[in-house]
Parts: structure tokens; sequence; C-alpha cells
């Protein structure tokens, strides 16, 4: 396969990915932001949403305070921003439509279909109670391309690129959204346990479509942060998981050292990051820090991905 060719197909995964990825940040900095608490500056929320989506250097060049509005501009509609939904969408289908006889008719069809739908959408109509439903159908969309992958794309070369770029940027997605908690986003003098606490714990779930399956995996009635954690890295029957993206980064990696016979410098790096995660707990992670270990496999990840470009002559 030429290198142009898998580029495009791991970005158009990527990007699709990324699109729905950043509705789910929005949507975490929404609900909190909504949390009714006193004496707190809102704008702080907003602030922690951009810096866990790794666009807050972009915003602040242009706005001087991150309102709600304007956070919602830049991450949705903003075309300066080249993670804003809009720009997903359309370097997605931009991608797509330059190897159009490498993909489906059903996966041109559901990107296609976004882009044309989404540029319909005037920001200026975007009202609060508009937000919420509209960032369900960003999700809905992406999934839909997901969907229309997974069930008619053969199982080449072109099927691993296109799961490399839907991994490694969920997990990036789900460190991120995980470190926004962790990180940012619990107040110094905050009871840890509260209720607060534990609304902010149920509303990182939901944003990443756990929250019934955490309920059943562990039991219990209360949502703890050392459950969720090891919930969304450790576990990987939790398709979010930073363990279940890597598990399939993994086995990409190992079939398309099988298909070209040889095992690159990303193939030895996806292992070793697999690697890593099953061979640790969240006790070891938690004494060392769980920022720093979020932190590390960030950096891992963007690593990779580096490499797989290198490696594959996407460029």
């Amino acid at each position: 396969m030429l290198g142009r060719t898998a580029a495009s197909l791991y970005w158009t995964s990527r990007y699709n990915e990324r699109a729905e990825n950043m509705a789910r940040l929005l949507e975490v900095g929404y609900r909190i932001a909504m949390t009714p608490r006193l004496g707190q500056d809102r704008s702080d929320d907003w602030r922690s949403t951009l810096v866990s989506a790794g666009c807050d250097g972009a915003f602040f060049s242009k706005y001087d305070e991150p309102t709600k509005r304007a956070v919602v501009q830049h991450m949705l509609f903003d075309r300066d921003n080249p993670s804003s939904v809009r720009s997903c969408i359309e370097a997605a289908r931009n991608n797509a439509r330059s190897v159009r006889t490498a993909i489906t008719g059903e996966m041109w069809e559901s990107l296609n279909t976004t882009y044309l739908e989404f540029m319909d959408i005037r920001p200026q109509h975007m009202t609060d109670n508009k937000l919420p439903d509209f960032l369900a159908w960003i999700k809905q969309r992406s999934m839909l391309f997901r969907g229309a992958m997974l069930g008619t794309l053969m199982r080449d070369a072109g099927y691993h690129f296109s799961q490399f770029g839907a991994f490694i940027e969920r997990t990036d997605n789900t460190a991120r959204i995980l470190d926004v908690k962790y990180w940012i986003l619990l107040p110094d003098n905050e009871m840890i346990g509260g209720d607060l606490d534990r609304y902010q714990w149920t509303t990182i779930l939901r944003s990443v479509s756990a929250h019934r399956s955490y309920r059943h995996a562990y039991r219990d009635a209360q949502v703890r942060p050392f459950n969720v954690a090891e919930f969304l890295i450790l576990r990987k029957e939790m398709p979010r998981s930073i363990s279940y993206c890597y598990d399939w980064i993994s086995e990409s990696a190992a079939a398309l050292a099988i298909r070209y016979q040889d095992s690159p410098v990303s193939c030895d790096m996806a292992h070793g990051t697999l690697s890593l995660l099953e061979e640790t707990s969240m006790n070891r992670i938690f004494q060392g820090g769980l920022h720093e270990f979020l932190t590390d496999l960030i950096a891992r990840n963007n690593a990779l991905g580096a490499q797989l470009a290198s490696d594959y002559h996407f460029s």
C-alpha cells in the first residue's frame, strides 16, 4: 500500500474519532460548569476544558476570557482551530475523498452526509438548550462512520491503518478526560468524596458512555475515583479504556508486521506500551502519581503516531 494511501486512511479515522472526542470533552466541561458551586469562577471550568483538549494556546491568541460562548465557538466551529469539530469533520472527509477507491460507499456516505449537515448549522443558533443534543448528534455521526468501517471494510492493510488512527486518538482522549478531573478540575479546598466530587466522577463516566457499564462491572452504589481510574485505564472490557485501545493497536501492529514481513520500531513501541499496561496495577499507578502516569502515556502515544508515520512513509 502506498504511504499516502495509508496516511489518508489513518487520518480519516483519526479525525473522525477526534470530532467525537472533542464533543465528549465539551460535554464534560458543560456538565461540570453547570454544577452549582458557590464562590467559584466558572471560567476555570472552561479553561480546564481547553487545556484538556490541547487547544488553549490557540484559544487565548484570539480571546481574552474563556466564556462558555467563546469556548463552544472555538471547539465546535472555529476554522482556525485545527481540532475543532468543524475542522475535524472537514479533514476526515477530505482524506476519505482522496482515497475513495480504498474505502466503501457506506463509509464515504456517512462522512459526506455528516459534513453537509454540519455545514448547515449556524453557530449563532447554538443556544444552551440545543448544545447537549448537538453534541449527541456529533457522537452518533462519528459512531456511524466507525460502524460502516467495521461492517464493510476488508481486513487488509487499510483496515489496520484505520484502526491505528481511531485507537491512537481514543487513547489520547481517554487519558485527557481522566486527567481533567484529577489534575485540573478538583479545587484545592474541595472535600474528596463529597457530593460534588461524586457528581464530577459520574460526569466523567457519562462522557465516555461508561456510567451503566461501570455499575455493572463494580456492583457498587458509590462512584469511587480509584475504580473509575482503573475502569478507564486497565479494564480491557471497557471499549474506551486505554488498555482496550492498546490491545487493538498492538494487534494491528502485529498484523501489519506479518503482512509486510517486517517488524518496524512502531510495532515494538505498541507492544511495549501494552505490556506496561498489562504489568501494572492501579495501586502502583497511584503511588507514582496518576497525572504523571497519564502524561507519560500521552507522550508515548504521540511518539507512536509519529513513528508509525515514519515507518510507513506517510509523508
